[in-house]
């Protein structure tokens, strides 16, 4: 298999996801790096009319997650940690998560990820820490 046949099936993999299903997200995967986007809607908003902070966390962990596993070609990685920090609050519009890999080790990976807001301005940065497992990307639902 080509890399590029394992960024296509990674994107499978992300499509058929069941909690993306109410996200509409979508992923576009190279090596060493992911890229989600996803229209924010009223239905993302706390109380006080944001954005929840757990939709920045799906799209920097997402990014981050698909950059690491990018370069993992036989098995699934695992977020093993992920430290976030919120700059800016949105509220609705298209925005776009960045993941790239920052270091590559036998059993981790990290990985940094951006989020920008729909204006283009940094709203959160995150890191994170994903493990090499031992479950083939084989059984991965959409990955074949």
């Amino acid at each position: 298999m080509t890399p590029e046949e394992h960024y296509r099936r990674l994107e499978r993999t992300y499509d058929q996801a069941p909690v993306n299903q109410s996200i509409s997200p979508t992923l576009k995967v190279s090596e060493g790096k992911a890229e989600i986007r996803f229209e924010l809607k009223e239905s993302f908003h706390h109380s006080a009319g944001g954005v929840h902070g757990a939709y920045y966390f799906k799209a920097l962990d997402d990014a981050a997650f698909f950059a690491a596993n990018s370069i993992e070609l036989d098995f699934f990685v695992l977020t093993a940690d992920f430290n976030l920090r919120l700059l800016r609050p949105m509220t609705f519009g298209e925005i776009c998560a960045e993941g790239k890999v920052s270091h590559a080790g036998k059993s981790v990976i990290i990985a940094d990820a951006v989020l920008y807001d729909p204006q283009g301005n940094v709203a959160a940065v995150g890191r994170g820490s994903f493990a090499r497992t031992k479950m083939p990307l084989s059984q991965s639902k959409g990955y074949l």
